[in-house]
């Protein structure tokens, strides 16, 4: 018996039940050898951290080009370069291990940020359709607010999904397009029909993502709770 089992039965008087069984296999499952993430200052300044940062940084940069210069598409061509990024660093630390807690939070948070600035910049200049930018709005704002919920809570982290990535990724290309599209560029009216192209799939995508992370906050929040009462749980081996 290992002594997790053995604190688990000499607090509850006898062999392990089924709730002690939980909380085993989440202190055991906490206490594994596993590769971990990068952590403390090595899991900031990585280079894919570095990139999110750069693309947080160019948020006023959109602004000013969409607004101040009043060029469109060098404001598209702008957006479509940050969003393009957003495969790079994650291609990045997959590639070469440069996996980090700091990153799993900061590149979300960058897209979303970046989103929701380019969406309500653009419905002010009134280059995509009011619906669908507050569809996308509505979207990220539930799921950024379930998120410091579910935080606030003491759930674990959930990852992003492949859906929420494959969502927001197609986003990241209609946005830009419909921006493009709006210009008297060259050839703007075929940016115009690639933003519909990726963005009605890319939305319906998101918000599936969305839905499917119900039962994983669910989920986690029961983990939460869970590797709480593991971590309350006095060792009395010898």
């Amino acid at each position: 018996m290992t002594s997790q089992e053995l604190s688990l039965t000499s607090c509850r008087g006898g062999t392990p039940g089924r709730d002690d069984r939980r909380l085993l296999a989440v202190n055991m499952a906490l206490s594994e050898d596993t590769p971990a993430s990068l952590t403390g200052w090595a899991g900031v300044f990585t280079l894919p951290n570095l990139i999110s940062f750069a693309r947080l940084a160019c948020i006023p940069w959109f602004v000013w080009l969409l607004f101040g210069a009043g060029s469109r598409m060098q404001a598209a061509l702008l957006l479509a370069v940050l969003g393009a990024t957003d495969w790079v660093d994650g291609w990045i630390a997959r590639r070469f291990e440069m996996i980090s807690d700091v990153g799993k939070v900061l590149d979300p948070t960058a897209d979303r940020l970046l989103l929701v600035v380019a969406l309500i910049g653009m419905i002010v200049d009134g280059s995509v359709p009011t619906w669908f930018a507050m569809a996308v709005l509505t979207r990220e704002m539930l799921v950024g607010l379930a998120a410091i919920i579910l935080a606030l809570l003491g759930a674990v982290r959930i990852e992003v999904t492949w859906w929420g990535k494959t969502g927001t990724f197609a986003l990241l290309i209609a946005v830009p397009s419909f921006l493009a599209g709006e210009s008297t560029g060259f050839a703007h009216h075929w940016f115009a029909v690639g933003g519909w192209v990726f963005g009605l799939p890319g939305l319906l995508i998101a918000w599936w993502a969305a839905y499917g992370y119900v039962p994983l906050a669910l989920s986690a929040l029961r983990d939460g709770r869970a590797a709480r009462k593991a971590s309350a749980i006095p060792d009395n081996t010898v």
